[in-house]
Parts: C-alpha cells; sequence; structure tokens
C-alpha cells in the first residue's frame, strides 16, 4: 500500500532547535552576567544540553509534568534549588526570549513541504506541549501546513511508545502502513516509528547522532530534498534515496 501521508518530528527536524538553543542559551548567559562563571560559553551550553536531556528524561518517563521538568532544568543548571516556582518560571522566560530570536527553519523544509503538498496528507508528533509547539510552527509559518499537530504533554503518552505514532495515524484516519514518519533521533524517532508499522525515516543532518549506527528500521537521509523520491512522489526532486 503506497504511502499516503508524512507525519513530522519538529524540533532538529523542521526546526533547527539546535542553533536557536545554543545562540539563545549564549545570548541569555551574557545578559544574566552568568558567562563568566564557566571556563567557556561552549562548556556552559554543553551543560545546559545535558541538563535538558535529564530532565526531558524525567518527563518522558511520566516522572514530572512538563511546567516542572523545565523549572527544573534551571534549578540545577543554576545550582539554586531553593528557587521558588515564579523565580525559575521568570529566569526561563528570559532564556525564552533570547531563543525565540533565533528560531529559523532549516533550508530543506519549505521546498520539501511544497514538493508533497499535492501528493501527501501531512501532521505533526512532537514530544513536546502543544502550548510550545503550535506557537513555534505560527511563528515559522508553517503552521497551516499540517492537518493535525499532537504533543505528547497532551497526548499522555511520548515517543517511543507505539501508542505516540498509532494516535498520529488515528488522527489521520489511516494505517500505520500508509504513514511515513520522519524525526531526528534514531532511537525515538526512528525505530520507534519503525516499530509502530509506520515507514521509518531517520533525517541524520551531521548532529549528535552522526556517529550512531542506524538502527534497524529506519531509511536514513542527509536532507529532505531526498524523502519525495524515498515516497515514490512525482516531484521536482528526483535524486535517490540513501539508506544507512
Amino acid at each position: 500500500m503506497s504511502i499516503r501521508a508524512v507525519v513530522w518530528d519538529v524540533d532538529d527536524t523542521l526546526f533547527d532547535y539546535t542553533t536557536a538553543d545554543r545562540e539563545g542559551m549564549r545570548a541569555h548567559l551574557v545578559a544574566e552576567g552568568l558567562l563568566a562563571g564557566y571556563g567557556t560559553a561552549e562548556e556552559a551550553l554543553v551543560r545546559w544540553r545535558e541538563i535538558t536531556d535529564q530532565q526531558w528524561a524525567r518527563f518522558a518517563a511520566g516522572e514530572v509534568d512538563f511546567v516542572t521538568q523545565r523549572r527544573d532544568r534551571t534549578r540545577v543548571f543554576l545550582g539554586r534549588p531553593e528557587l521558588t516556582d515564579t523565580e525559575a518560571d521568570d529566569w526561563f522566560q528570559r532564556y525564552v526570549t533570547h531563543y525565540e530570536a533565533a528560531w529559523s527553519l532549516f533550508p530543506d523544509v519549505l521546498p520539501v513541504l511544497d514538493a508533497l503538498a499535492a501528493s501527501h496528507r501531512h501532521a505533526v508528533l512532537s514530544n513536546s506541549s502543544l502550548t510550545v509547539q503550535d506557537r513555534k510552527l505560527r511563528v515559522l509559518g508553517v503552521h497551516d501546513r499540517f492537518e493535525a499537530i499532537l504533543c505528547a504533554a497532551e497526548l499522555g503518552v511520548s515517543k517511543p511508545e507505539p501508542g505516540a505514532f498509532l494516535a498520529a495515524c488515528d488522527a489521520l484516519g489511516l494505517a500505520p502502513r500508509e504513514v511515513a514518519y520522519v524525526g531526528d533521533h534514531p532511537e525515538i524517532d526512528g525505530r520507534g516509528a519503525a516499530d509502530a508499522g509506520l515507514l521509518s525515516v531517520w533525517i541524520d543532518r551531521g548532529g549528535v547522532y552522526a556517529t550512531v549506527d542506524p538502527p534497524v528500521g529506519p531509511r536514513r537521509i542527509a536532507s529532505l530534498s531526498e524523502l519525495p523520491a524515498l515516497l515514490g512522489a512525482d516531484t521536482r526532486f528526483g535524486a535517490p534515496s540513501t539508506f544507512g
């Protein structure tokens, strides 16, 4: 059966989260007078990403809610467990101002959405919250490209659990074998979607997962320009896909 819809991850798939997070946090640390507390800006950024990953894992496991993981990221990063919720929220919101100033889509996003607009339906499945991702997609100008936007915070189930991917299929009224999922994480997105029965596509942009051996199941591409050929779409993109 042919693929009728594409479900997309957002961060580091459509949206260049890594760059926005890095540039936003760098500007925030300078504005807060905190950069001197680290050897280099890169050391501070590495620490921020480590804490983000740790707290996000707690959220994904259902140990804390979305807001709590965000507050705890701030407390752990600053080494100030005594911060009130309001103080943590205020600090994080100041970071968000800098972070949002650096928002951008990857350059291959709009061309591939245009190329697949007539041939495939589109939706989003993210491990974030709808409040965050709905606004982000609107600011980036692509919200109306997707007929459904699903997020873990509201679904109550996170990728790589099959239930998250199946919820996206249900929202589209399609069987998993009729849906492709495109995401940047080889396990959470790649293996998760494959195990749920979707056509799994891992977009490997050469970032932090570039040295990871591809798991069994996902097709590996280096650019979204490869996706139409992989889906068998009749579009202006004609380059063959590269599988890992």
